[in-house]
């Protein structure tokens, strides 16, 4: 819901001047004041915007798996697939939608411009969050402007806004190499409760990994537990051998390895 409150805050909601442009979860393209779409379920929706290759192309689009959705959702560089693949990892985040809605506005010009954010994300609070992704050295003049109005309707909608940039390195290159075994296949089996079993206080990675089997084939299921954070570690220092592993907050393995209701 809309966090501000009273008339003068609606009043200011419904004189914002801004509009928003989406589709729904039937295909229908709708446009509507934004003050008639602060409820609306924009994860349930399709991006507004189509993603495309071409030869020479400078940035590098794909589709990431998502783990949280069971589905894939577009991104236009690798700095956007990392967020996307970090909010992904939140288990806080519950719903994500790329380029879920245009947003449009008259800047003090007097010109009608147009923005489409990045990301969407609903937490599991049902609050949401607009994501722009851009590095701190790529904003321009006009992009910084749109990011203003992006936050200014964000606020007066209810949701939280943020602009992200390159995230932490380290914690990147984690999550990354846990990422590849964040399928719920890779949580089959015995090897789950052993491991569960196994780190019931911090135990250093191999040692513990050693403990529960064959780290062959013990491994793949202790990252995926890692991943649904079932299993936890500091992941702002590089992962080895002697990373302390310990119980995490996802949940027992009868709930599908801590993810929530809808994840696959």
């Amino acid at each position: 819901m809309s966090v501000l409150a009273g008339a003068a805050g609606r009043a200011e909601l419904a004189g914002s001047g801004f509009e928003l442009g989406f589709i729904d979860g039937g295909g229908v393209e709708r446009r509507a004041p934004l003050a008639a779409c602060a409820e609306v379920r924009f994860e349930d929706g399709m991006a507004v915007r189509q993603f495309r290759w071409s030869r020479g192309q400078r940035h590098l689009p794909g589709f990431w798996w998502s783990s949280t959705t069971g589905t894939h959702l577009g991104y236009e560089s690798w700095l956007e697939r990392d967020n996307v693949m970090l909010l992904d990892f939140d288990p806080e985040t519950v719903a994500i939608a790329v380029q879920p809605f245009w947003l449009s506005w008259t800047d003090a010009r007097g010109e009608r411009r147009r923005h489409a954010p990045d990301l969407f994300a609903r937490m599991a609070d049902d609050t949401a969050v607009v994501i722009d992704v851009r590095p701190d050295d790529r904003i321009e003049p006009r992009d910084a402007e749109a990011f203003a109005a992006a936050e200014t309707a964000c606020r007066l909608a209810g949701w939280r806004f943020l602009r992200l940039g390159v995230p932490d390195p380290v914690l990147t290159a984690n999550v990354t190499w846990l990422s590849r075994y964040r399928h719920p296949r890779f949580g089959a089996g015995d090897a789950a409760a052993r491991l569960v079993d196994v780190f019931n206080g911090p135990v250093p990675l191999m040692p513990g990994v050693a403990e529960a089997g064959d780290p062959i084939a013990v491994l793949p299921v202790l990252f995926h537990l890692l991943w649904c954070h079932i299993l936890t570690a500091d992941l702002a220092v590089r992962l080895t051998a002697g990373t302390l592993v310990s119980p995490g907050s996802g949940g027992d393995l009868g709930l599908g390895h801590g993810n929530p209701p809808g994840r696959p």
